[in-house]
């Protein structure tokens, strides 16, 4: 029953991409199938969850976390292929659950019917399929085909509407993403070269004894860095950011809402687990060739850890996104270019938090996991909960754009309420889990500087500043398209009572949780520890083999 209850997300996901797909010719079937398809994943993650997570864990009663496994084939790991459910796997499907069943509830109700039933519902299932299986694989090749198994039904996602706006965006998004999975593949090769294994619990046990195994781990920190930059590009982070604003704005709405609030998830989700689960031991060794030549160019690498040498390439993109998205977001004019560059801002908070963790003593380095997935879940909530605000706007009106909008408050004040609460959810005001996200980002800054880390009062000034920034364009956003007199496109225009219904009850989650915050911190601190915990992930996925 523990290995079933691992791969069912998995399963209900695929089924019910092939049950939309047959059942194409009955168009209000086909969306029974693919709403209750929806409701049955939700129900199999949150099974899973709390075989994973216990609710005493969550309560503080009592209760430890259990991280299950499932074997694809009769081959044991790290030969066949391992399915891994730990505490960090499912606190990321509880958050992917929370964005894509309001996501498919607006769907059913926006998008328009022949389009339904030709392919969305199919190629949505399809990409959550990806989504879950990269969550839970526990081998790097693996890793690979489920980001391509996400990414491929998001290409035509994208140009969806199939106008040359969105045909440009859809190229540029699909021919950057199809060289970065390229680039990912080599590097996987290399690492099997080097290390002799791909399952993850191997590589991290062989990268902790590495001259038991004759392995220099400098070779594998040079592929490792390909695959973070590979991950950082699907997370839309600094410099790899480019696509992030073409794409979200060709996308229909809940599509966006999604690409924002889960499959970027699915690249910070790749990185935690690259660095701090897989490398969270390594260093690299100074007898071989590789690091006796960078002793000798005076770089000093023999000895570091792996992340102390990525902790600085963190920073240093953290502070590119916040800075970059925050100061795009304020100069935009329209509701959807300001969602865009604000979620390459407020992910450079997420990954600002990385980088005090990876760089710190153990005790900043949890508090910098908790920060993140907090944070992570906070904007996976609030920018989804946007973007569907911002389609219904778009269905009400007929426009996003700020010079047709305006008094939406006085004409719309559910829909203007709810941009609101996810608004300020970003700014971070309590009791909304925004608060909770930024204070636990100063707070790792905190701790950071009390620890003499470097850079963390640089950290805690540029946190500071994109939480300055963040205030001016949700203000700006708010001004413009909510506030003052009603245009005459907001004057004529009707009110989409079910899409608002929807956004208006998808929103209310940041204060549900916010309110309710202990078991979403306890939560994220027992996915901190899972990530850092690498002798407990190594012994679930076969003592008897690598243990």
């Amino acid at each position: 029953m523990s290995e079933h209850v691992v791969v069912a997300p998995l399963v209900v996901a695929l089924v019910t991409a092939i049950l939309t797909l047959g059942t194409r010719r009955y168009p209000r079937g086909q969306r029974a199938v693919s709403l209750l398809g929806i409701g049955a994943y939700a129900v199999a993650v949150l099974a899973l969850a709390s075989r994973v997570v216990p609710l005493g864990v969550l309560t503080g009663s009592g209760g430890t976390t259990e991280t299950l496994t499932y074997q694809v084939s009769n081959w044991p790991a790290p030969f066949g292929i391992s399915l891994v459910a730990d505490a960090l796997s499912a606190f990321m499907l509880v958050l992917a659950v929370a964005v894509v069943v309001p996501a498919l509830v607006f769907s059913a109700l926006y998008v328009e019917e022949f389009a339904q039933r030709v392919s969305y519902h199919s190629l949505f299932h399809f990409m959550l399929a990806g989504v879950t299986g990269a969550f839970l694989t526990g081998d790097i090749f693996n890793l690979f085909v489920w980001f391509e198994v996400m990414l491929m039904p998001s290409y035509v996602l994208v140009v969806f509407y199939g106008r040359a706006e969105h045909t440009r965006a859809a190229l540029q998004y699909t021919v950057l993403n199809l060289l970065g999975s390229a680039v990912m593949l080599v590097a996987i090769g290399g690492i099997y070269a080097t290390v002799g294994t791909l399952n993850m619990a191997d590589i991290a046990r062989r990268l902790a004894h590495a001259g038991e195994f004759g392995i220099d781990p400098a070779p594998v920190l040079g592929l490792g860095a390909i695959l973070f930059a590979v991950f950082a590009l699907k997370a839309g982070i600094v410099p790899f950011q480019f696509w992030v604003p073409a794409a979200y704005r060709a996308a229909p709405a809940p599509i966006a809402a999604v690409m924002a609030g889960v499959t970027k998830k699915v690249g910070i989700y790749a990185i935690i687990r690259l660095l701090f689960t897989v490398f969270g031991t390594a260093t690299v060794g100074g007898g071989l060739a590789p690091a006796r030549i960078a002793e000798g160019l005076g770089f000093g690498m023999a000895g570091k850890s792996f992340l102390g040498l990525f902790g600085p390439v963190l920073f240093l993109m953290a502070i590119g996104s916040i800075l970059l998205g925050g100061l795009g977001a304020v100069s935009r004019n329209d509701l959807d270019d300001i969602l865009a560059y604000s979620s390459i801002g407020q992910v450079g908070f997420i990954v600002l938090a990385l980088a005090l963790a990876a760089t710190g003593p153990q005790a900043v380095r949890t508090a910098g996991l908790i920060a993140a997935l907090v944070y992570s879940l906070n904007h996976a909530i609030a920018k989804s909960a946007l973007f569907l605000i911002s389609g219904t706007v778009y269905e009400a009106v007929g426009s996003i754009r700020f010079d047709a909008l305006g008094g939406l408050s006085t004409r719309r004040p559910i829909l203007a309420s709810s941009f609101f609460l996810g608004g300020i959810a970003l700014v971070g005001i309590p009791p909304l889990t925004g608060f909770f996200g930024k204070l636990l980002v100063f707070d790792t800054a905190g701790k950071a500087i009390v620890a003499g880390e470097p850079f963390a009062g640089v950290a805690l000034i540029v946190a500071l500043a994109g939480a300055v920034l963040t205030i001016a364009y949700v203000s700006r956003a708010w001004n413009r398209a909510f506030w003052g007199s009603p245009s005459d496109p907001v004057t004529r225009s009707y009110q989409p009572t079910a899409l608002v219904a929807v956004v208006a009850a998808f929103v209310l989650l940041v204060a549900v949780l916010g309110i309710g915050f202990d078991p979403v911190y306890r939560a994220a601190e027992a996915a901190a520890h899972a990530a850092t915990d690498r002798t407990e992930y190594v012994e679930a996925v076969a003592p008897e083999v690598i243990g």
